[in-house]
């Protein structure tokens, strides 16, 4: 019985530490997303139009 009440305790010791990483990783802007806006642009789908109204973009 004294087994169960140590691998909870280990178990919660684990869960608790990967937590604190995983608070500290967002905190730190591990996860921020700093590749799509500079491939945004390549994906726009908005032709430019030049002063004259015809599109700059050539067919």
């Amino acid at each position: 019985m004294a087994v169960i009440f140590v691998l909870i305790l280990v178990s919660m010791t684990v869960a608790g530490g990967f937590l604190g990483l995983f608070i500290w990783a967002t905190k730190s802007g591990q996860f921020d997303d700093t590749v799509t806006p500079s491939m945004r642009m390549l994906f726009d789908n908005k032709s430019s139009k030049g002063k004259t109204g015809e599109s700059n973009i050539k067919k």
